[in-house]
């Protein structure tokens, strides 16, 4: 399988004294999606801060579609979306017209950016929408145009934070069935996300984060065997507890 994103050795953080993540290794191969998944403070956000560009590595580095961003930042940026967990939109520009710079920042060309659109704009029902002014719409809408945005682009590799909150359970479905077939198409998923239950569900590999490490990754299976319980049962959940907590109750 070819790796999408490659994290390698990579050490950060906002202090280079006090280093919040510490040689995380991992990848995320063309048709996976890998589930990343931690307590609040684990580095899940920060990891992700890394891979956006947003913060430098103090030790290691990150490759998205062969390259560092150091290397060719134009080529680094246009190889990923991103759908953050708070909706950040233009108040002044329409839905369609967040839709049209998107296209236009990753060059899609106008005939397939017109069909994008209307199939995005009909499955995450938004099409009475499309001429509302962003200030107008609801927290769960403007998380639509979010997730919108990153499916028009289809690039290699998606990366997901808690995408789910806000929205209302058809656009949860929808998202979900979206993010199955363009991982069917062979792009590449990095989704973070307290719904353990759906992340099992949907995700190939799981990377589980503690204080800054990777406590465990793999299959649900690898992720059993480093947690000490049954390989043949127990869900995920229950791995991801025995983790952070060693055992605890």
């Amino acid at each position: 399988m070819d790796a999408i994103l490659q994290v390698k050795q990579l050490i950060g953080g906002y202090s280079p004294r006090r280093p919040v993540l510490h040689g995380l290794d991992f990848e995320v191969n063309a048709g996976e999606m890998v589930g990343l998944i931690g307590l609040n403070g684990a580095g899940k956000s920060t990891t992700i801060k890394h891979i956006l560009g947003l913060m430098k590595p103090q030790q290691g580095e990150v490759k998205v579609a062969g390259t560092t961003l150091a290397e060719q930042p134009e080529r680094y940026r246009s190889a990923f979306a991103y759908v953050p967990e708070a909706p950040e939109l233009f108040p002044e520009l329409t839905v369609e017209e967040h839709l049209h710079m998107t296209g236009m920042a990753y060059d899609v060309a106008e005939t397939d950016f017109a069909a994008r659109q209307e199939e995005l704009l009909e499955q995450f029902q938004m099409l009475p929408k499309r001429k509302a002014f962003a200030s107008h719409l609801s927290k769960g809408m403007r998380q639509k145009v979010m997730i919108m945005n990153a499916l028009l682009a289809q690039p290699p590799l998606y990366i997901i934070d808690e995408p789910f909150l806000g929205l209302d359970p058809l656009a949860i479905r929808s998202l979900l069935e979206r993010l199955v077939e363009v991982k069917q198409n062979g792009a590449a998923i990095l989704m973070s996300s307290h719904i353990l239950s759906t992340v099992e569900t949907y995700c190939d590999r799981f990377i589980v984060m503690h204080h800054g490490h990777i406590a465990a990754q793999g299959t649900l299976e690898d992720v059993r065997r480093a947690a000490g319980i049954d390989r043949r049962s127990g869900t995920l959940e229950d791995a991801f507890y025995k983790l952070v907590t060693g055992g605890r109750p």
